[in-house]
């Protein structure tokens, strides 16, 4: 237990040291309007609340990690905290930071279209297929993760087959839900 307080102090102190500054060296101007108000169309740029956007962020940067979290713990022992709190603070809060930085002063652009911006053309084909080729991989253990600890959890009628169809299912319900609500947002404001 004294390494989760341990933990949660280098989170904090981290927050007001490194991620600031990190802000210094960014410079963010609060006056530059984000691309989701400066090119509003309804589909790719749709403003939204701040609690929807944190947690979305949250979502993003936590994935499985509470699930996988725990597991590792339990696996690896305490010292788990910290390589969790490390990663967080010096690879996935600056990485989400940075690309959403970037992104914005180059008018919401993907990591493809900074990289052939800054590296060229060849670059940023090579950036698109290990996009693809990423999020593939990604929505994979996103899937099966879930599928998998359910189903080691549960009576053995309802199988990994079974979770993996339910998520999937989730899956698509949910993306068809926002698809609704932000088209339904954006003849809104345009009426």
């Amino acid at each position: 237990m004294t390494l989760f307080f341990i933990s949660v102090a280098i989170l904090i102190v981290g927050y007001f040291t490194y991620g600031v500054l990190v802000d210094r060296v960014f410079k963010p101007d609060a006056a530059r309007k984000t691309p989701a108000y400066a090119q509003t169309d309804g589909v790719d740029f749709v403003p939204m609340s701040w609690p929807n956007i944190f947690l979305i962020e949250l979502l993003n940067i936590a994935g499985l990690g509470p699930i996988f979290g725990a597991l590792a713990g339990a696996l690896w022992g305490p010292v788990a905290f910290l390589w969790i709190v490390f990663g967080c603070l010096f690879g996935g809060a600056v990485h989400d930071y940075f690309s959403g930085m970037l992104s914005m002063r180059n008018r919401g652009a993907s990591v493809s279209e900074l990289t052939g911006f800054y590296l060229g053309p060849v670059m940023k084909n090579i950036m698109r297929v290990f996009s693809v080729v990423l999020l593939i991989l990604v929505g994979t253990v996103f899937m099966t993760g879930p599928a998998k600890l359910l189903a080691a959890i549960t009576p053995a009628a309802l199988d990994f087959k079974f979770w993996l169809i339910v998520v999937l299912i989730y899956y698509f319900l949910r993306r068809c839900s926002r698809s609704t609500s932000s088209s339904a947002a954006s003849t809104r404001s345009s009426a």
